[in-house]
């Protein structure tokens, strides 16, 4: 038997080898809330294009407020997972504010998106169904298909043509229940998933469609509801999508906590079945209480939305302006493609130093050859603080070689 010495040697060796390949992850250090500007721990003040805080709800004021109301009233945390004594009324409530805002029958809370995706599938599915998943899903999506033993099936990234195929060679081989999942967006792309075009394979075959939305609650959509409704597939305040796994973490307040909404069903047996629910401490009552007062803001007004997507469209004109090659669309999303790992930990850096916070993603987070800076707006962004990362992105590309 090798000595514990040997396998501490052997994971220094393997953290050397991401230092050498320029894939080693930098962890930098702010000392303000997250918003628009933060400040790093040298005092440096920079624009912020790395935060999922696409409605700028991170620090705002009422979602603040409404975090002290709710630790004042119920308290830090409730040591206890939900089905022991861990239940209050403002979980109930914020369950039922979700499932009204999505459009389904009802809404569980977890701890953490991942939880969501990571609980979901094995209670559901058995050996006798097939669960489909796009090739790209993110990561709690690949593990909690994982998890489960239902047959896996993977699609080429949003091809509906393959995605047919599975879906009929499913039914040929006697499925049971099939269950087609998909990101409403991709987070490395800021694709936005057909949904239209997947509910009518889905009703031809006699599949179920799921989708997780923690890149999309809260703006897409004409009043925010998510990408079911982007796409037509919210009717008459009902969603034509099965499930849908999201996230509080990123638009809707930036703190933590996933969730799960879908037909009755689905959530009461989840409740009984889902081992990170059942398992995990229940969510912190001032997040519940702050994520309650975010879904009064958003079905109150639908100005930070349209705030966000306005900053969209102007940063991604000025940036394909300066020269950038970027992913088409019109999500938040922005990647900047760069290709090589290594020229995008320069980037990053350098625009560092030039007062921008954004951050290269390279493999194992994207497929090798494909480094990119992902940008990601938020309604807090005004159009000068854009226009000046613009002209940092410029210089930056410059002198490293990017720009001619």
């Amino acid at each position: 038997m090798r000595e514990p010495t040997e396998f501490l040697a052997d994971l220094e060796a393997r953290l050397q080898s991401l230092r050498e390949a320029g894939l080693f992850k930098q962890e930098r250090v702010l000392c303000t809330p997250q918003g628009p500007l933060v400040h790093t721990a040298d005092g440096r003040e920079l624009i912020n294009l790395c935060a999922n805080n696409y409605l700028g709800l991170s620090a705002h004021p009422q979602v603040i407020e409404a975090a002290h109301a709710a630790l004042r009233s119920h308290g830090y945390g409730l040591s206890s997972v939900r089905f022991i004594c861990g239940t209050q009324d403002l979980h109930k409530r914020l369950e039922q504010r979700l499932a009204r805002f999505l459009g389904t029958d009802d809404a569980i809370l977890y701890a953490a998106a991942f939880d969501a995706n990571g609980g979901l599938f094995e209670p559901l599915l058995g050996e006798e169904d097939v669960v489909i998943s796009d090739e790209l899903n993110h990561a709690s999506i690949i593990d909690g298909i994982r998890l489960c033993k239902a047959r896996r099936m993977r699609y080429r990234h949003d091809d509906m043509a393959d995605l047919e195929r599975q879906l009929q060679q499913a039914q040929a081989e006697g499925a049971r229940f099939s269950m087609v999942f998909t990101d409403g967006v991709f987070s490395m792309d800021g694709t936005v998933a057909r949904l239209d075009e997947m509910r009518t394979l889905c009703d031809r075959h006699g599949a179920w469609l799921a989708i997780d939305e923690c890149h999309a609650t809260g703006f897409m959509g004409a009043t925010g509801r998510g990408t079911h409704q982007h796409h037509g597939l919210l009717v008459d305040g009902r969603s034509r999508v099965d499930i849908i796994t999201g996230t509080l973490g990123k638009a809707l307040g930036g703190a933590s906590g996933g969730f799960t909404a879908g037909p009755q069903p689905v959530i009461d047996l989840l409740r009984q079945r889902s081992r990170p629910y059942l398992f995990s401490n229940t969510l912190a009552p001032p997040i519940v209480g702050a994520s309650i007062a975010v879904l009064d803001l958003l079905e109150s007004s639908t100005t930070l939305r349209d705030a966000l997507h306005a900053n969209t469209r102007h940063f991604r004109q000025a940036i394909r302006a300066a020269g950038f090659e970027i992913k088409p669309g019109d999500h938040p999303i922005v990647p900047i493609m760069v290709y090589d790992a290594v020229i995008a930990q320069r980037l990053s850096a350098r625009l560092l130093e030039l007062g921008v916070y954004a951050v290269g993603f390279f493999y194992p987070v994207v497929p090798q050859g494909q480094a990119r800076i992902r940008v990601q707006l938020s309604a807090a962004h005004d159009p000068a603080m854009l226009d000046r990362a613009v002209a940092a992105f410029a210089q930056a590309g410059h002198e490293l070689g990017l720009l001619k």
